[in-house]
């Protein structure tokens, strides 16, 4: 019966009848089917067991227990709609659950037709309870009544008379773990995600958009249905595989389910594309009882999107069905790790190479908080955790603070200090009697009575009850324990977060390489900084051992080159450690990410705000929640790949945030061979673009200038390739860097041809990423307008001028970034891009973006930057639509004596941003000179961290209504007559701030008691009628970098900075304090 019901008449019945849903009827099925058929009251995915989904009979048995929890929602929200149908209902719902429990008497086939079917009938029901309070016709209501009738007896005849059997309600299994260890910070929350997510989510949200957008089809519907629930029961065996080490043939299964995953979405968004398409054509709109030219379309791409999840399951079984099942339990490592050899040393600590990392910890130590306090160190062995600990021990603001102060590296020996008195008492032999009360009292002692800083050096298990002694002082006493475990016993009350401890930037590795240096440094081996740096891959032990290699060596350029060759081969080992945790601790979703470094040229430096959003376009990071953005999980991803080691901070920002990032030398080489050997599956090869296993096809073709790779030719090659010899490597290419960086319309001309060949090829259309950033004005063919998958379009610094006008059919673009171009136009036809996320313009280029007043803008976007604003913008009903703004940058141009209604209506739409996080505004005439700025009160936008204001300010008492959460601010121009610093430095967690030209037009600042308490950065330029500045004992207690240019009035600096022996000062045309000046640089090594 089932065969015969299957056939194409039988189907083709099936769509004609179903074909009978009117638009208020696929609206109604919009609505419910968005909130019950993936989210709602249905079964819960997240508390199914998935561990114990192991075959295709569980999996059924889980599809049709989701069908009966919706049915049973509507039971009794509205048990109305079952009237006239109620026995047949039963009759399904009891035999669906008896196959629930003997579910052996029927085929996988038989019990998955009778679930998607029974649950269309379900939406039919839905239709029938809206039908009633819409009060339609009556040959409607009969129409309806029929439909559903005859889908039931449908289904009926396809369930075989089976026994009744007691029903077993399916709950959902929470896996029964008990974790030992407690976690410290949120950013190992991130952590815990599994690659499941990564799978599944992407397929989940693409069918909810399907679900939402109009009524589908019932075949088709089954059809998106299936894969989808084929893809959960997977979740299961992907969770298993967090705790398990993958090997080549594990890695290449996850890449190419990935790819899958990426298919079925890829086809999914195609469709809902096609479907809006046809919305938008008003004369191909059905016709009331006519089969019309719009129903023709409708059928035909609900026939491909149906033939296409058809394939996409096939390959997901089959992928199923071949799992990896070559894997080792993490930790058990085939090649046992080299532990990295402690260095020891009788150099003091380099506090230059930490300060940022002092500072902190100090912080947190002399709060006033009376609780016993444990402070965590934790980072890779040979990343400096002692050195740091010693560093804050014998600070003196440390030791004014702590009367007493105790160490010990074994839990056994210790080494008390009470101011500078030296004292050592040994109790190594009360270890086997720590259990007696008093004899724990002596060792307490010194703990209770006095405020006291313990510090217990790499901590093992066998000492680590010493922190369980000691947390009953209420003195204000701190314990600092360093570790390279991430965890505190599970009995520990006084946790604290841990400090993470990363790799140096490339500064602070040269500044602790020339401390650990025993010779001087000639000027003309200044020329290796950068290499010694780089080669060190920021690890404080490889910079010292490589610093005391050096020492013995002549100071010429040639041995010291040999020297750092060899130790660059010669270092493997000492980041076995790492190596290592990558397998251990690192999620299988988390691998992907650090392998997409290895995308870059080595050395390279890489943004981290282009490595986060090519990390989102390709769908490596999925958020959790409604108030979480993929932006977001990306950037805790870079965060907890830099806390554990695995990735180096190149560069910081002046705030202390993240610019740069890369991967050591060593990892990276380890990373990369990893990769290509998941890819390619034994296939030996010199390109660096990926290959995927099977069709030998590329997936990520990345163009370095090297002539060893695959596609080199094809690129830079004189064009005499053929269409059909390109379509075999790049059919199936999701993302295409090129990194010719060559000044020259050269490398413009070979990409643009290229790209253009390739498309006209039928190759790319499953291109995700094109990213040419600093490729010199690539020639882009119209045909980008095929490239319909494309999310992400990198086009900064390639200083092009125009851009094609096909780029408003990229319908799933996410970022168009043409920052540092030459175009100073977009269409209007650019707000069609509704997925459109991220928006950089080049505001020197005065870009303006062409729009009307009725346009319908994309409401995600979060970055706008670049935009010039003139009278012509429309701003009311225009921009100040757009209300999901995190990061916003206008240049604005008036009139001279003129406050512009612009400015006006750009204030108040500030003002209704509430998830803005920086901002940065521009007054100026067309000379560029700065104007007037209005603005308005941001006390309110809690989550404002960055300001940057280029405008004589119209209401100077803006600077009080500051929000606290801000953390960077600039002033540029602004004709501030009141000393500013009255109020910003009341401002708690201002880290950097810059007086530019003309900001401040008075001659006395005073910086207060207290006050800038979180300020590392003051820049003060062309203040030049600046006279006097005072500094307050206590103010600015954590500046690291002074910066004063052309303050031309200023006669001395600050006695109180006088001696801030880790202040970095830099001072230039300063009046009568030059000398002076540079002999605070000297002391402060500046």
């Amino acid at each position: 019966m089932l065969h015969e019901y299957s056939t194409r008449k039988a189907r083709e019945e099936w769509r004609m009848m179903a074909e009978g849903r009117n638009e208020e009827e696929a609206e109604e099925i919009r609505h419910r089917n968005s909130f019950h058929s993936l989210d709602g009251d249905t079964l819960d995915w997240d508390t199914i067991d998935w561990v114990k989904v192991h075959d295709t009979r569980d999996w059924v048995r889980i599809v049709l227990s989701r069908v009966i929890e919706k049915l049973y929602v509507f039971q009794i929200q509205e048990p109305s709609v079952f009237v006239g149908v109620e026995e047949d209902i039963e009759w399904i719902q009891k035999k669906i659950m008896n196959a629930r429990v003997e579910y052996y008497s029927y085929s996988s086939e038989e019990l998955m037709d009778v679930a998607y079917d029974f649950e269309d009938v379900i939406d039919d029901l839905i239709l029938r309870s809206a039908s009633k309070l819409r009060r339609i016709g009556n040959w409607k209501w009969c129409l309806l009544l029929i439909r559903i009738h005859k889908k039931l007896e449908l289904i009926k005849s396809m369930i075989p008379a089976v026994p009744g059997r007691p029903s077993v309600v399916l709950r959902g299994g929470n896996s029964d773990n008990h974790f030992e260890e407690i976690i410290w910070s949120d950013i190992f929350l991130i952590s815990n995600r599994s690659m499941a997510k990564t799978v599944v989510s992407p397929v989940e949200d693409k069918v909810s958009a399907l679900l939402a957008l109009e009524a589908i089809h019932p075949f088709t519907k089954k059809k998106v249905m299936q894969v989808l629930d084929k893809l959960r029961s997977l979740n299961g065996f992907l969770k298993s595989l967090e705790s398990l080490q993958l090997d080549d043939c594990g890695m290449v299964w996850i890449e190419e389910l990935s790819h899958v995953v990426l298919s079925a979405v890829i086809a999914i968004e195609d469709f809902i594309n096609k479907k809006q398409q046809f919305h938008n054509r008003s004369w191909m709109r059905p016709s009331t009882g006519f089969v019309s030219a719009f129903g023709f379309g409708k059928l035909k791409y609900e026939d491909k999107l149906a033939m296409e999840m058809d394939k996409i399951y096939a390959k997901i079984q089959n992928l199923s069905i071949h799992r990896p099942t070559a894997v080792n339990p993490q930790g058990q490592s085939s090649n046992p790790s080299n532990r990295i050899p402690s260095q020891p040393t009788m150099q003091e600590p380099n506090l230059a190479s930490f300060r940022d990392d002092v500072h902190a910890m100090i912080a947190r130590l002399l709060t006033e908080d009376e609780s016993f306090r444990v402070i965590p160190i934790v980072g890779m062995e040979g990343i400096g955790r002692t050195t740091l600990a010693k560093l804050i021990f014998n600070h003196q603001a440390v030791i004014d603070h702590f009367p007493f102060g105790v160490w010990t590296s074994d839990g056994c020996q210790f080494h008390l200090r009470h101011k500078e008195k030296i004292m050592e008492y040994d109790i190594s032999g009360l270890e086997r009697e720590w259990s007696h009360e008093e004899k724990l009292q002596r060792l307490k002692a010194f703990i209770i009575n006095n405020r006291s800083l313990i510090v217990l050096d790499d901590s093992h298990f066998s000492h680590l009850v010493l922190l369980v002694l000691l947390q009953d002082p209420l003195n204000g006493s701190r314990m600092i324990l360093t570790s390279c475990k991430t965890w505190l016993p599970l009995n520990l009350k006084m946790k604290s977060d841990p400090h993470h401890l990363r790799l140096r930037t490339d500064e602070e590795s040269w500044a602790l390489f020339t401390h650990a240096l025993n010779v001087s440094i000639p000027v003309e081996l200044l020329k290796l900084k950068e290499k010694i740096a780089k080669t060190c891959g920021g690890l404080p032990l490889l910079i010292v051992k490589l610093a005391e290699e050096l020492s013995h060596k002549d100071a010429t350029i040639e041995d010291w080159s040999t020297v750092v060759q060899h130790f660059y081969h010669d270092q493997q080992q000492l980041w076995s450690n790492t190596l290592l945790k990558i397998h251990k601790d690192l999620s299988l979703y988390m691998r992907r990410c650090l392998f997409y470094f290895t995308l870059f040229p080595q050395d390279f430096n890489i943004p981290a705000r282009r490595l986060i959003a090519l990390w989102v376009a390709e769908d490596l990071v999925q958020p959790e929640g409604d108030n979480e953005t993929p932006e977001d999980v990306a950037e805790r991803c870079l965060n907890l790949l830099i806390a554990q080691g695995m990735v180096q901070l190149a560069k910081k920002k002046l705030n202390g945030n993240v610019k740069m990032v890369r991967l050591p030398d060593a990892l990276r080489q380890y990373w990369l061979s990893k990769a290509q050997q998941a890819t390619f599956h034994g296939v030996r090869t010199n390109t660096r673009s990926e290959l995927s296993l099977g069709t030998n096809k590329i997936r990520r073709l990345i163009d370095h200038l090297d002539k060893e790779d695959i596609s080199f030719h094809h690129i830079h090659g004189d064009y005499g390739t053929t269409s059909t010899s390109l379509t075999p490597y790049y059919e199936h290419v999701l993302s295409f860097l090129s990194f010719d960086t060559r000044k020259e319309s050269k490398p413009g001309e070979e990409v643009g041809n290229f790209v253009h060949h390739g498309i006209s090829s039928g190759c790319f259309l499953m291109l995700l990423v094109l990213d040419l950033e600093n490729v010199f004005r690539p020639k882009l063919p119209e045909a980008i307008s095929k490239l319909t998958q494309l999310r992400y379009l990198g086009l900064r610094s390639t200083f092009l001028e125009t851009v094609p006008s096909s780029i408003s059919k990229l319908q799933n673009l996410q970022t168009l970034d043409m920052k540092h171009t030459s175009i100073n136009a977009l269409p209007s036809s650019i707000w069609k891009l509704k997925q459109l996320r991220h928006l950089y313009l080049t505001e020197s280029s005065r870009s303006k973006l062409k729009l009307q007043h009725d346009a319908n803008f994309p409401t995600i976007l979060q970055t706008l930057c670049g935009v010039f604003v003139d009278e012509e913008t429309p701003i009311r009903d225009g921009l100040d639509k757009l209300l999901s703004i995190r990061k916003l940058g206008l240049t604005m141009s008036h009139k001279q004596g003129v406050i512009s209604l612009q400015q006006q209506a750009v204030a108040d739409w500030v003002l209704k941003l509430n998830q803005l996080r920086s901002l940065r505004l521009k007054s100026i005439n067309e000379n560029n000179q700065s104007l007037e700025l209005e603005l308005k009160t941001l006390v309110s936008h809690v989550n404002l961290s960055y300001i940057y204001f280029l405008g004589r300010l119209r209401n100077p008492s803006i600077l009080s209504q500051f929000p606290y959460s801000l953390i960077d601010l600039t002033l540029s121009g602004s004709g501030l007559v009141k000393d500013p610093m009255q109020s910003l430095e009341k401002l708690p967690n201002l880290r950097s701030l810059k007086l530019l030209a003309k900001s401040y037009l008075g001659k006395k600042m005073v910086c207060s008691l207290g006050g800038f308490s979180q300020l590392r950065v003051l820049k003060l330029w062309k203040l030049e009628q600046l006279e006097e500045w005072d500094v307050e004992k206590g103010a600015l207690q954590a500046l690291r970098d002074l910066e004063i240019r052309f303050c031309t009035s200023l006669k001395m600096l600050p006695a109180e900075l006088q001696a801030r022996t880790l202040l970095k000062i830099e001072v230039k045309a300063m009046l009568g304090v030059r000398r002076y000046a540079r002999r605070i640089c000297s002391t402060s090594s500046c």
